[in-house]
């Protein structure tokens, strides 16, 4: 993972320069220098992405710039550079950059205010306002089981664990007596929605409910005002988000403004 990351990094270098040995260089393949900002940079772009520097990192980046600069001259000998297909490669690559530039920049000088983030942050708790509930069921696959299930819960509600674990075709919950955990009742098939929102906390459903999977005995254990996340726990998530419509609004003003001609 680490060497596949280092060539990512290191696919952006350029030609290392012919100059004498000195404190500013890494080292010299062929009597050409590498230049020890180059080292510098690359380890740095490491540290910025959560990687730490070690000794063994450290030694991974100045031998593979060191290859890189053998197969380089390599190819300089045997004029690569000067083919149609590299040129196309190179500007195809300058073009990249430059237009990744474009978009730091423009993300730089257009930073997410706190005050967005509030008002996303808002308009996200107002449309997530409601219940959830905490609920279990048995899906079987005919209404005439689903019914004597029914009957033979009425005698004994307690068996619901034991019955949903036996005879349960769901093997998400069936394993676990029968349990959904807690959800929005929009998580669910409408049908099943709709009949857990009747439920009243212990109860489960008198008439077994239908849907595309089987037929259900629906039991609601609990239910509990939706609690929405801290803002701040969310912040980053809404600044990204934010961010990148920003930025996607700003490449379409562009596109639009352009004169295109086809």
């Amino acid at each position: 993972m680490k060497k596949q990351l280092l060539s990512v990094l290191l696919a952006g270098s350029f030609a290392a320069m012919a100059l004498p040995v000195s404190a500013q260089n890494l080292a010299t393949v062929n009597g050409v220098a590498i230049p020890q900002a180059r080292y510098d940079f690359f380890i740095n772009q490491f540290e910025q992405a959560g990687q730490k520097k070690t000794p063994e990192l450290e030694a991974h980046v100045k031998e593979e710039l060191i290859r890189r600069a053998v197969f380089e001259q390599e190819a300089q000998k045997l004029g690569l550079e000067k083919t149609d297909a590299f040129k196309e490669e190179m500007e195809l690559a300058r073009q990249t950059f430059l237009i990744r530039a474009l978009f730091q920049k423009y993300q730089k000088d257009h930073p997410v205010s706190d005050a967005a983030v509030k008002a996303e942050y808002d308009k996200y708790v107002a449309e997530n306002k409601g219940k959830e509930y905490h609920s279990s069921h048995i899906l079987v696959e005919t209404e005439e089981e689903a019914k004597a299930i029914i009957a033979d819960l009425k005698k004994d509600a307690s068996k619901f664990e034991a019955i949903a674990k036996e005879k349960s075709k769901d093997p998400g919950s069936g394993a676990n007596g029968g349990d959904l955990g807690w959800s929005r009742p929009e998580a669910y098939v409408p049908e099943f929605g709709e009949a857990l929102k009747k439920l009243s906390k212990g109860k489960m459903t008198e008439t077994p409910v239908k849907t595309q999977f089987g037929w259900h005995i629906l039991k609601l254990k609990d239910s509990r005002d939706i609690q929405p996340p801290k803002l701040e726990d969310v912040k980053p998530q809404i600044q990204e988000a934010l961010g990148q419509k920003q930025l996607a609004e700003f490449q379409e003003k562009l596109y639009k403004a352009a004169k295109i001609e086809k």
